[in-house]
């Protein structure tokens, strides 16, 4: 994939035998991808395959050397496996890895993890953007930035927006917290989405709308993270650490979280042997030993399938009293086919374990059962919400209302989406009227099944109506989102 995304490439190929081949830049690949569905098809499902198979094998990828007891350690971990890097991680803290002590041995605790790059870049205690950046991965955003359109959320949703929205001409811009695909991006098969009667990995769909997503010139931006909006009238300025943003329209495609199991001392084994994902990582380091798969929905049918399928002896722990309740009809086959025990009526109470390896849970009843390893998919709740009510002046879709960003003043913004008046006053010459059309067309096409917050909507319940859609009567006050890197 990083061949045609222009990221780090992890491995090297060797000719061993006298052969033909045809070099293409990457530039020009790009634009053939999308003439050719068939080639595109070939090329993606390989480049795809070839990544899982890569994060299968050992010592491929970059090298994180750091301490299990380390916050920064296990974070930087999680992060990887979630954006699906191949990595090697070097545990300080073994007796068997005396060159990874050795080392860090002279490195300040605040200065752990060190990550080494291929080419032998090395990164202190970086955090998630700057090791990002330094695998070429997303976009760095400019102290200030326009743009037409800003997509809050990497998911399906967030995704389809900005390629209807890029479609239409708009200049769109998506903004993801964490990696682009959401949680649909991390699950092992879909069944159930249309258009695929085959089903299609998790991977793959996020590769695809990524790829069509640019076809029409969106860029995606990550790790950025919306925080607040300022100003009190459209267009919209979002701001973070790194610059400014300025937009005609916001979409907030923000999903939801997986909630986290409320016991004691879970942060101690979460990225060593408590997982939210469950990926060839996982699945390499989990076969034949015992593990529970903890919730009820598709999300635990398919980790706990994919985990059986490579050799793990799985239990789905869920707190209902009969699995069809929450669970896809087509899924409960494959539990049975791979030996997937069910226990109903199971909730976990407490974890029994030391140094982040996990032994054993006790169950709500005061059973206690053995597990090296655990997997969490429980019901999900909304992400940090806000109000995009508390928006006024603002053109904004939301995804579902109950499921939007939670939009806190931001101390110290130095990353800027906003239009300045000076700027704004270009959007009402002749070209730029015809942009305000094309986000006005987008918004009357994008609201089924969604809510649209537009000005006049939001003057009107106030008792003062004004056409602001209308770009003769826009102001030319400023306004923003905050969002921070």
């Amino acid at each position: 994939m990083n061949l045609l995304t222009g990221q780090t490439v992890y491995v090297d190929g060797v000719v061993t035998q006298p052969m033909r081949y045809i070099a293409v830049d990457r530039e020009d690949l790009r634009p053939l991808l999308f003439e050719d569905a068939a080639l595109a098809d070939v090329l993606l499902n390989t480049f795809i395959r070839r990544r899982e198979i890569l994060q299968q094998r050992e010592g491929v990828g970059f090298e994180v050397i750091g301490p299990r007891s380390s916050a920064s350690t296990r974070h930087l971990l999680d992060y990887a496996r979630r954006g699906r890097l191949p990595h090697v991680w070097h545990d300080t803290e073994r007796d068997d890895d005396l060159d990874a002590t050795a080392i860090v041995a002279e490195l300040e605790p605040d200065e752990l993890p060190l990550v080494r790059l291929p080419g032998g870049t090395e990164l202190r205690n970086p955090s998630n953007g700057q090791l990002w950046r330094a695998l070429g991965i997303g976009l760095e955003l400019e102290p200030r930035e326009e743009v037409d359109l800003a997509v809050i959320g990497g998911g399906p949703a967030g995704l389809g927006a900005a390629v209807y929205g890029a479609a239409e001409g708009l200049k769109t811009l998506v903004v993801e917290s964490t990696v682009l695909g959401g949680q649909a991006g991390a699950s092992r098969r879909i069944e159930n989405y249309l258009g695929f009667p085959a089903g299609i990995s998790g991977s793959e769909l996020t590769s695809r709308a990524i790829t069509q997503a640019r076809k029409f010139g969106a860029r995606t931006a990550t790790p950025y993270r919306a925080r607040a909006r300022a100003g009190q009238t459209a267009p919209t300025e979002s701001s973070s650490r790194k610059g400014t943003r300025s937009s005609l329209a916001i979409v907030i495609a923000t999903g939801a979280d997986y909630r986290r199991l409320p016991v004691g001392g879970l942060e101690d084994y979460e990225g060593l042997s408590v997982f939210y994902a469950a990926g060839p990582p996982e699945a390499r380091t989990c076969a034949g030993t015992r593990v529970a798969v903890v919730g009820g929905g598709n999300s635990a049918g398919q980790a706990a399938v994919w985990l059986a399928r490579g050799g793990a002896l799985v239990t789905l722990l869920h707190r209902r009293a009969d699995l069809r309740e929450t669970m896809s009809d087509y899924l409960l086959p494959e539990l049975d086919r791979y030996g997937v025990a069910v226990r109903d009526r199971s909730e976990v109470v407490e974890l029994h374990g030391s140094g982040g390896e996990l032994e054993a849970v006790t169950l709500r009843d005061g059973e206690k059962l053995p597990f090296g390893s655990m997997f969490c998919f429980l019901e999900r709740l909304p992400a940090p919400t806000g109000s995009a009510r508390s928006w006024p002046g603002t053109n904004t879709v939301s995804s579902s209302p109950a499921r939007t960003p939670e939009l806190a003043g931001c101390s110290r913004p130095a990353s800027r989406v906003s239009m300045r008046p000076a700027t704004f006053a270009r959007v009402r010459r002749s070209a730029a009227r015809r942009r305000s059309a094309r986000v006005r067309r987008w918004l009357a096409s994008s609201t089924s099944g969604s809510q649209a917050f537009s000005p006049e909507r939001l003057e009107s319940s106030a008792g003062s109506h004004r056409d602001h859609d209308h770009p003769r009567s826009r102001t030319a006050r400023a306004s923003g989102l905050a969002v921070e890197a």
